[in-house]
């Protein structure tokens, strides 16, 4: 059905559909397959128009990311067209979705930092730490220890007590040799979305 939308759409401007990216990835996701191939051909010059069912079929991982992607696509000369949102971003009026957009964006932030502020306060006030939970609490690396000291290895230990073999490492390291966690990916959730690029 999306697809067939979008091949009337482009029709009906006088566009025919060249390239389709069909993604099978969440569009929560900025590294997708589909989408660095769509960005790489941009980059190519190789789209001058993008239409697509719906711009959170592009991304929907937040505001920013979406601004970002479509001002990313209009460098490169692509327009891109919404079926669903009933609009395209070339001419005037992409300048003032855009400004809509960078302005939601603005406020997304915002809004984000207000709660992350807000929830801080609250551990203090509640006198909870504040960040992720530990791995292994002080019973935890005790045990890992005396196990160490039985003469079991580091992925025995870890198999034992259910925990990363990186996280016993650390645990079991002198502390000017304990070296900070790495910072974790960003993951995000799953739908199907179209997209088809006029040449």
């Amino acid at each position: 059905m999306q697809r067939t939308s979008i091949a009337r759409a482009a029709k009906a401007r006088g566009d025919e559909i060249g390239t389709w990216y069909t993604e099978r990835v969440s569009a929560q996701h900025l590294q997708r397959p589909e989408l660095d191939r769509l960005r790489a051909d941009a980059r190519a010059g190789h789209v001058r128009k993008l239409y697509v069912w719906r711009l959170d079929r592009l991304a929907r991982s937040g505001i920013r990311d979406t601004l970002q992607l479509l001002e990313e696509l209009r460098h490169h000369g692509c327009e891109v067209v919404s079926i669903s949102d009933g609009f395209d971003l070339s001419g005037p009026a992409a300048d003032v979705v855009l400004a809509v957009l960078a302005w939601a964006a603005k406020m997304e932030l915002v809004a984000i930092h207000e709660r992350l502020d807000a929830a801080r306060e609250r551990a203090r006030v509640e006198g909870r730490a504040w960040g992720r939970p530990k791995r292994m609490i002080a019973a935890d690396v005790a045990k890992a220890r005396a196990m160490q000291a039985s003469g079991k290895s580091l992925r025995e230990i870890a198999v034992a007590l259910k925990v990363p073999r990186p996280t016993v490492a650390r645990a079991l390291s002198p502390p000017s040799q304990n070296p900070p966690p790495p910072p974790r990916a960003k993951t995000l959730g799953k739908s199907v979305g179209k997209r088809g690029a006029a040449r």
